[in-house]
């Protein structure tokens, strides 16, 4: 097991969020994203759904966009490819979101730099279940 830094800006993140929306969510329990998110769920998160192709997943109405969102949320987790990465993370500086986690895979060095010019807290090609899992078990 790998050991975690003293100061831990993932973990801090983890700890004072509450609610994640999550673009690209599937209402398919196979996919990848259904899975991540429900564990998410399981650990207490309000989970939401962004896709403008479902009604719902988790229990939960699905949104077409980000901007369409009812509600503040903490962290934008992205399950889309990374040519969306950018118009993605310039939503999120519209909603002043504090962090867009991008799961594996998911890189955009550009759009990265444009949110955290924006004060965005940025995580790109990393699981949120699996940085979470090593941090809180």
């Amino acid at each position: 097991m790998r050991t975690l830094p003293e100061s831990d800006a993932i973990a801090e993140l983890l700890k004072g969020a509450k609610t994640i929306a999550v673009v690209g969510l599937s209402d398919n329990p196979f996919r990848a994203s259904h899975g991540v998110s429900a564990y998410m769920q399981s650990q207490g998160y309000h989970i939401i759904p962004v896709n403008p192709h479902i009604g719902s997943s988790l229990g939960e109405k699905a949104y077409a966009s980000l901007l369409d969102l009812p509600e503040k949320v903490d962290i934008v987790n992205v399950f889309r490819r990374s040519e969306f990465l950018e118009e993605i993370v310039e939503q999120a500086i519209q909603l002043k979101v504090a962090a867009v986690w991008a799961q594996e895979g998911v890189i955009d060095e550009r759009a990265a730099e444009k949110g955290r010019r924006a004060g965005i807290f940025v995580v790109m090609d990393q699981c949120i279940l699996k940085e979470h899992r090593a941090r809180f078990g």
